[in-house]
């Protein structure tokens, strides 16, 4: 009879070369690919896009993937490290021999945190103020991005400190069902989070104000009349104190939903195009794809929480992947980690389920946009967008099927010209 010690070990080794070898193979696939394009623009784009920005964009996006290479092989590295190789037992015994229940087990939690933040710490300043920067797009100071780290440490503890107590309470106290309470707690967390974040929440970073009267308000307020969307408000952030990106997005949930533009995307974009825009986000709240991403996130954490309820009393499960220490299972912390851990190693390879269906709610809330506002519009919004943030147009359709939750340039600007014809309807 197989050892399910063994067993574990060898799936888990296996899985994770295999990971690793299909990351860095698409890594390395996309910067051929872009590199092979990079010398002319697409003929679908070729009178619109001159190529100086084409070769910017396949340059950003080389450099972004170059730079990627060191963050696949650290994160491998301290995954090896944490589990197979022993770090999170040594870490959750020391924690054990210093304090015991709920004190050692937010502990243990926390330093791991601490931990992957110093670690990523170098790369993420690489990003900011090298890659960035070399492309024109960084505008945040070395003392904004310490003030930034210094925010979000601080809101992990105001937030993350009473949410690790509280699951790790409900994982002693509650039984063999505890992974249902855990679930129930966790996702009304997650809920709570969407009504706090516009109010107190995303303030601490940017601020935000009211979009000023003028032809950009008075088409937006036309199409959420026209919609019969309601929203809490339409705000100006300013994203520029940090990057020159533009972007737009929705934040709140019900009826305290908010409307937040950054001040680069109005800088750049006219008001149709921002009304098409604006247009296209609305048709994610009009094919409910929000709740649907909800529904399926709270599906899944339920059928992985009752998963880890099956595992925490299994002593192979420990040995399996490293973590074995002095204490008899179950050991609510290290289990916790140890199961969300392993979890992507395995889950990896089924990453285009998730890409795909992020592309396919985007087409339909492209073809939303299509009849509400206008498709030539966002067709121009788009490739504005795409030359402002030196967006590739000619990603590696492997790289794109497991990374990318948008379709490529090229799909949704003949999508968008297919629905050209069709008239704009009421909701």
């Amino acid at each position: 009879m197989t050892d399910p010690t063994q067993l574990l070990s060898r799936l888990f080794l296996a899985a994770f070369a295999l990971s690793l070898a299909i990351r860095l193979w698409l890594n390395w696939r996309q910067i051929r690919h872009v590199r092979r394009h990079r010398a002319a623009v697409p003929a679908a784009f070729a009178e619109r896009i001159a190529l100086a920005d084409h070769q910017k964009a396949a340059d950003y996006t080389v450099d972004r993937a170059q730079a990627g290479f060191f963050a696949i092989f650290t994160d491998a590295a301290l995954l090896l490290a944490l589990t197979l190789g022993g770090g999170l037992a040594s870490l959750a015994t020391f924690w054990q021999t210093q304090s015991s229940g709920l004190t050692a087990g937010t502990a243990l939690i926390f330093s791991l945190f601490l931990l992957s933040t110093v670690i990523d710490l170098p790369l993420a300043w690489y990003r900011q103020f090298v890659i960035e920067a070399r492309h024109g797009f960084n505008r945040m100071t070395t003392s904004l991005f310490l003030a930034d780290l210094g925010k979000q440490c601080l809101l992990a503890l105001a937030l993350g400190l009473p949410l690790t107590l509280a699951v790790l309470w409900l994982m002693q106290a509650m039984g063999e069902d505890w992974w249902l309470w855990v679930w129930a707690f966790w996702s009304a967390f997650n809920l709570l989070l969407l009504f706090i974040y516009p109010t107190w929440i995303a303030p601490l970073f940017n601020r935000f104000n009211p979009l000023p009267a003028g032809e950009t308000r008075s088409r937006i307020e036309a199409l959420l009349a026209r919609c019969g969307f309601q929203a809490d408000g339409l705000f100006v952030m300013d994203g520029s104190k940090r990057s020159s990106h533009g972007n737009a997005y929705f934040t709140g949930f019900g009826r305290h939903k908010r409307i937040v533009f950054f001040d680069t995307l109005l800088e750049r974009l006219t008001p149709a195009q921002i009304e098409a825009v604006l247009a296209h986000e609305l048709g994610h709240f009009h094919c409910r794809h929000v709740q649907k991403r909800m529904l399926l996130m709270f599906t899944g954490s339920l059928a992985f929480l009752w998963l880890l309820g099956q595992l925490i009393d299994a002593p192979w499960f420990y040995a399996g992947l490293g973590a074995t220490t002095g204490e008899a299972p179950p050991q609510t912390a290290l289990a916790l980690i140890l199961f969300f851990l392993a979890l992507p190693v395995f889950l990896f390879p089924f990453s285009p389920i998730g890409s795909w269906l992020s592309r396919r709610d985007e087409f339909a809330a492209d073809a939303f946009a299509a009849r509400h506002a206008s498709a030539s519009a966002l067709e121009q919004a788009l490739l504005k967008l795409y030359q402002d943030n030196a967006s590739t147009l000619t990603p590696d359709p492997l790289h794109s099927l497991f990374y990318d939750s948008h379709p490529s340039a090229g799909e949704r600007i003949a999508h968008l010209r297919a629905q050209k014809e069709k008239t704009c309807l009421p909701t």
